[in-house]
């Protein structure tokens, strides 16, 4: 069971990778409205939560319970006026985050155990992808009940500097 002490490995190690994300998130400069209108506090309680809690997303949660946790968070960021788009790239960054940490821990070398390291990959790839669907759900349907615009911030700024450079 490789896969499952790593999976503890990494609960056990929530609160360093909690930080080290928030200091990437600060210094990425990809989702500055999230990182201005969600407190500090509260992103890392809830990056801290994932990791921590990582077995029970992965083995005991079921995939409505987590659709209704994360569709929860989307409609809260609405409510806090953070783009989709930065909301996003901080669930990426979270799971870049953790493969960073397997990687520089050297979790992913043995090839002995490469099937249950291929499962555990599977397994969280899942688990990031459905919690990111669950959020736009939530922020989707958050939209349609106020019956207002999303906010374009982040998503303007690098449409026109994109448009810039093409231009």
């Amino acid at each position: 069971m490789f896969a499952l002490r790593m999976v503890q490995l990494i609960e056990s190690h929530a609160d360093r990778l909690a930080s080290e994300l928030m200091r990437r998130l600060v210094a990425s400069g990809r989702c500055r409205d999230l990182m201005r209108k969600v407190p500090a506090q509260e992103l890392e309680m809830r990056t801290h939560e994932i990791y921590r809690h990582l077995s029970d997303y992965l083995l005991l949660k079921t995939e409505s319970e987590m659709e209704a946790q994360y569709i929860g968070l989307g409609v809260r960021r609405v409510k806090q006026d953070v783009p989709l788009s930065d909301l996003l790239f901080a669930l990426a960054a979270t799971k870049e985050c953790l493969w960073g940490y397997l990687e520089r821990e050297g979790l992913l070398e043995d090839p002995v155990e490469l099937l249950g390291d291929l499962n555990l990959l599977h397994a969280l790839g899942r688990f990031f992808d459905r919690i990111a669907y669950a959020v736009a759900v939530g922020y989707e349907s958050a939209y349609r009940e106020e019956n207002i615009h999303p906010p374009l911030g982040s998503v303007s700024t690098h449409a026109k500097s994109r448009s810039a450079k093409t231009a």
